[in-house]
């Protein structure tokens, strides 16, 4: 015998005892064959949409449904209760999706583009959180659908034209998992460029900044830069060191960003392309167990304008994070990486999600997604994070 499926609809002013009233009705149904197979609720500012769909294998009729909501008087109070009959949906067996995008502020004309990308792909949206409306606007929805590719395409187009940083990732309970979190550190948790900083010490700024500029931009290999960048800073003293330390500003919602994670049980890490013996102290300080970075030659006191050991360049970032993960125990899928610069396409690339934070056009290329907003924090909201967890004490 076919099976019967019915939508029931609970909507209105919300009120106390509604779902046990509903469930209730529905519970008097399963000694006739009626089971339910989904339930979803949504309140918005005091008003409620309540469904359930109920399925039968028995001849049994939309009004028995209805009856059975009118003995427990649901409809009262300005709630009505409705029962229609429903086919599955077309994309019912399609895979789920995570589609997260944000902006400084989404109105209904971006949110029309999503849902005209989403329609056009022949997918429908299951579910839409607000995960922030403050210091940026955040949606995360569930998408279901059969053709990803296309899915992923449309989205990525609509992004482009209005303005929304976008993600697109698989549902699954690995969002529920330990993640491993990397940070490049110069213009990404921090607001500023070290060796800029002590090239203002040596007087060599505009020296260095130019080398900085060209590595940055993929057009020399990174270790040559470094070292040409290091040789200017022979003889600098080591205390200024600790000068450049104390100068160094944190990037907005790093610290947020640091807390937050500590507090979920995910582990922050840092890999960068700067120097240990400025970076470990100010890691110490902000709970950063795990640091992969250059180190400086120091004899007698003063830079040698030389490094100690392999540089820790484009690949050597992919390495580090490769490395922590294998030590903390977290598969590759559940790493995420962030960065600005060439040298962290790599790292990016082998993370399970790549995301470029105010970077360059070569480097977004190269990354899963992109934010384009100064808040550093907001890589929590890829994480399915909404702000009121972000803020719980």
């Amino acid at each position: 015998m076919p099976t019967s499926n019915f939508l029931v609809t609970v909507s209105g002013p919300d009120r106390i005892g509604v779902g046990a009233e509903l469930f209730g009705a529905l519970t008097s149904l399963s000694e006739i064959g009626v089971h339910i197979t989904d339930v979803a609720q949504i309140t918005i500012r005091g008003a409620l949409v309540l469904c359930a769909e109920v399925s039968t294998e028995k001849s049994i009729s939309v009004g028995r449904v209805q009856e059975a909501l009118e003995e427990r008087d649901i409809a009262s109070g300005g709630i009505s209760a409705t029962v229609e009959m429903v086919t599955p949906s077309d994309v019912s067996d399609g895979r789920r999706l995570l589609v997260t995008f944000l902006a400084n502020r989404i109105g209904a004309p971006q949110l029309a583009a999503v849902f005209g990308a989403i329609t056009n792909s022949a997918a429908t949206c299951e579910r839409i959180v607000h995960l922030a409306s403050y210091p940026v606007d955040c949606y995360e929805l569930v998408v279901r659908g059969n053709d990803h590719a296309a899915l992923r395409e449309a989205l990525a187009a609509v992004a482009t034209a209005s303005g929304l940083d976008l993600a697109v990732q698989r549902a699954g309970l690995h969002r529920r998992s330990k993640h491993l979190v990397v940070m490049d550190a110069d213009s990404t948790l921090l607001q500023d460029e070290v060796i800029d900083l002590l090239a203002d010490e040596c007087g060599c700024a505009a020296e260095v900044s130019a080398i900085t500029e060209l590595a940055m931009s993929g057009e020399i290999d990174f270790a040559e830069s470094l070292r040409r960048r290091v040789r200017l800073l022979e003889g600098l003293p080591v205390s200024v060191l600790d000068t450049v330390r104390s100068k160094l500003r944190l990037t907005p919602g790093a610290h947020t960003l640091l807390r937050t994670l500590r507090r979920l049980g995910y582990v922050p890490a840092v890999v960068s392309g700067g120097f240990v013996e400025v970076l470990a102290p100010l890691m110490a300080e902000l709970r950063v167990d795990y640091l992969a970075a250059n180190r400086l030659q120091i004899k007698d006191g003063k830079l040698t304008g030389r490094l100690l050991g392999e540089v820790l360049d484009r690949p050597g970032k992919a390495r580090a994070l490769q490395g922590f993960a294998a030590e903390v125990g977290v598969p590759l899928e559940q790493t995420v990486a962030v960065g600005d610069g060439a040298n962290d396409i790599d790292m990016l690339s082998v993370a399970g999600l790549g995301i470029a934070f105010n970077a360059r056009p070569l480097v977004q290329e190269h990354a899963d997604t992109a934010l384009t907003v100064p808040y550093l924090d907001a890589v929590l909201y890829f994480l399915g994070i909404s702000r009121e967890e972000i803020e719980a004490e």
